[in-house]
């Protein structure tokens, strides 16, 4: 396996919390990864999630353990899993970009519009949770103004509170919206990574339908619709086509 990337995959263990994990399994896989046994280190976080706890720092050290052996489609999985649940993370996606550059499939994402660009800059700035607390932050900020404003006997004065906390809320509302934006583009979201080491696409949800494409094992897809053992999947390309559910692992199913 080529050198690339050492310098995060080596040990990334450091994300601060665990949020209740089993400790002494934590412990232990972090262990068997020090001593190279990454099948078995990545077994160990892997019954810590049968436990149903899950963390960015649990499906990090996943992606690291499959990288190591190899395992394209597993290794791309965890670390998309553990962006969910951090986005924007640079350790996250600094491996990720490693374990990409192992696949056999090069999707090129549509063009975008100048319009388009800047709207997901501004949605995706920030995480679902972080535009929320910045959302309450801001409203605070603006109530604590509007006491300022009540209160305060010069007229200069009332007029800056006044003024700040009319833009405080203008900016919490605009958070909210922001918010609410990311959240509906997450809900309607419906990733899967492909776990077959190669898999024809069909046109039609049938075996006997013409194969349109070939994809192959760590590529990402969006599944649209399902139908029976089916599922219809959409490429950053624009390409869809039909394919079995066994050949995919959807990446929201925490």
């Amino acid at each position: 396996m080529r050198k690339v990337g050492l310098f995060f995959l080596g040990l990334a263990f450091t994300f601060p919390s665990l949020f209740g994990q089993n400790t002494a399994r934590f412990e232990k896989a972090t262990e068997l990864y020090n001593k190279g046994q990454y099948n078995e280190a990545a077994e160990q976080y892997l019954s810590i999630l049968e436990n149903g706890e899950h963390s960015p720092a649990l499906y990090f050290n996943l992606g690291n353990c499959y990288y190591k052996q190899n395992e394209i489609g597993p290794s791309i999985y965890y670390y998309e899993k553990a962006l969910l649940l951090k986005p924007n993370d640079p350790e996250i996606l600094n491996n990720l970009g490693y374990a990409q550059n192992m696949r056999l499939d090069a999707v090129e994402q549509m063009p975008q519009t100048e319009l388009r660009k800047l709207y997901d800059g501004l949605v995706n700035g920030l995480s679902f949770d972080q535009w929320s607390y910045l959302a309450i932050a801001l409203m605070m900020f603006c109530v604590l103004c509007y006491l300022a404003y009540y209160f305060l006997g010069i007229a200069s004065q009332k007029r800056v509170a006044f003024v700040t906390s009319v833009i405080s809320l203008v900016l919490g509302c605009t958070a909210v919206l922001l918010a609410y934006l990311q959240y509906r583009e997450f809900v309607s979201d419906n990733p899967a990574i492909i776990f077959a080491r190669e898999v024809k696409i069909q046109a039609e949800p049938n075996a006997s339908s013409e194969s349109v494409f070939t994809l192959h094992e760590g590529t990402k897809v969006n599944v649209l619709d399902s139908l029976e053992a089916w599922r219809k999947i959409k490429l950053e390309d624009g390409q869809i086509g039909w394919v079995k559910i066994e050949k995919i692992k959807l990446l929201k199913d925490f």
